[in-house]
């Protein structure tokens, strides 16, 4: 797949599922975009003012998830494993229409996501793909918190780490190449909590569509779910996964290395917020990129429900 041209979806596709936060569930539609348009949300039982831009200005909440907002006050949550399921495939341009105000969790990954977009195929456009290329180091540290960015010449590579007092989870590090490596474990990571902080989520009116469906539940030394992990790294996998996400809500795919441990979406926002605070920090420019090997991100084995 040829790395220097925009792309969006062959054709409309789409799928149902239940918001994690909400409990409710969500129709969406993915729908092709024009060259330059980049991924815009909108909701579909709102009939006015419901455009909403995936962009890192528009995140008004990073609550164990990230929110985008438009002026108007509308509201599209969880973006995230969507929108780093566009990273992956590598769809610059998309209109996601949603008739409620939450992405729908799905697996807990962005597995779903991406075989619906390979269902639906992709095409090359004729524009050229601008990229975010990181020119100054940039650092953020917040008690035992840590993001770093620097530069790099062709690739996002991100090095993440975890360092939980549960002894399950305890320390989990893992160094990804996004342009180069098999991303099928970050892809197929899915979020996860602790057992014993269930309660307390659940008094803060959030996860409501929770279940073993769509999360790795951990209990002091076991995996509630019943198959156990995917991977022997999946806590942080699915944190890079996040991080994926976020990112592109810089609007371009960011070059550059990231070093962050017990990062975030707080963190992640923050760390857009720095790098854009400063014109000197970057660059917005067209750059040539190698071919990405297919096999980094299809899905062949296994089907979903979706209409195209």
């Amino acid at each position: 797949m040829n790395n220097n041209f925009q792309k969006t979806l062959k054709q409309k596709t789409s799928f149902e599922g239940i918001g994690l936060h909400t409990g409710k569930v969500a129709k969406v539609s993915l729908n092709p975009a024009p060259e330059n348009s980049g991924i815009v949300f909108k909701r579909t039982d709102i009939k006015k003012n419901n455009i909403i831009k995936a962009n890192y200005e528009n995140i008004s909440s990073t609550n164990l998830c990230t929110v985008l907002k438009n002026e108007n006050n509308s509201s599209i949550s969880t973006v995230e494993h969507l929108v780093a399921a566009f990273y992956i495939t590598g769809i610059d341009n998309v209109l996601v229409e949603v008739d409620n105000a939450e992405i729908p969790i799905m697996d807990g990954s962005s597995k779903d996501f991406i075989k619906i977009i390979n269902n639906a195929g992709i095409e090359e456009q004729s524009k050229k793909r601008k990229y975010v290329k990181v020119l100054k180091e940039i650092e953020i540290n917040e008690g035992n918190k840590h993001i770093n960015l620097s530069s790099d010449s062709k690739s996002l590579r991100v090095d993440y780490e975890l360092d939980y007092e549960n002894k399950l989870i305890s320390n989990q590090r893992n160094k990804i190449n996004f342009l180069s490596d098999n991303l099928k474990d970050i892809y197929t990571s899915r979020t996860f909590c602790l057992y014993k902080d269930i309660e307390k989520i659940k008094k803060a009116g959030l996860a409501k569509g929770g279940s073993l469906d769509n999360a790795i539940v951990v209990d002091e030394d076991k995996i509630i779910n019943e198959n156990g992990l995917r991977n022997e790294k999946e806590f942080v996998n699915h944190k890079i996964l996040d991080l994926a996400g976020d990112l592109f809500l810089a609007g371009y795919r960011i070059v550059g290395n990231v070093k962050t441990k017990h990062g975030g979406h707080e963190l992640n926002k923050k760390c857009l917020d720095l790098l854009f605070s400063d014109k000197n920090n970057y660059e917005i420019s067209e750059m040539s990129q190698p071919k990405i090997r297919k096999e980094n991100f299809v899905i062949t084995s296994e089907k979903i429900a979706a209409t195209a």
